[in-house]
């Protein structure tokens, strides 16, 4: 499996998210579907839905790991704000060939395409949470069975 296989996922919850050695990041999600439709608003000129999300415990984890990145950050969804600027493809699961995080690394770390060679910029809406990733290497993905589907 790789990325581009997720493009399509709409609502993750961040399940987990840890370095499981130095610079190796491994994060895993659920996946997640809408129980209730609570109301639909216009915003911005789209019309969005809300609703209760609920945890399918029916569908495996989604495991992620980057055995070496440049860096990565996690923020708070809640304090995110819509930015014209960006440029990326995916809907949840997102790689972006133009961002502000991708300019932080350009302008913050020696990172460059001599070194360690070309990298991009992965990123994961979820529910509560904002992880960016900047890795010079592919993450390697891998769906999870659940021990128990009753959880």
């Amino acid at each position: 499996m790789n990325y581009k296989d997720l493009e399509n996922i709409e609502y993750v919850y961040l399940e987990k998210i840890y370095e499981i050695q130095d610079n190796y990041l491994r994060l895993t999600f659920d996946r997640c579907k809408i129980e209730k439709d609570i109301d639909q608003i216009n915003n911005d000129d789209e019309l969005c839905t809300y609703g209760s999300f609920e945890v399918d415990y029916t569908l495996p984890l989604i495991q992620i790991d980057f055995d070496w990145y440049i860096g990565y950050s996690v923020l708070n969804e809640c304090f995110t704000v819509r930015d014209n600027y960006e440029k990326f493809i995916g809907k949840t699961f997102r790689i972006y060939t133009k961002s502000r995080y991708l300019d932080f690394i350009k302008a913050g770390t020696i990172a460059s395409v001599d070194y360690p060679g070309p990298f991009k910029h992965y990123g994961i809406v979820c529910l509560n949470h904002i992880i960016d990733v900047v890795s010079a290497n592919e993450p390697i993905i891998k769906e999870i069975q659940r021990q128990n589907n009753n959880i």
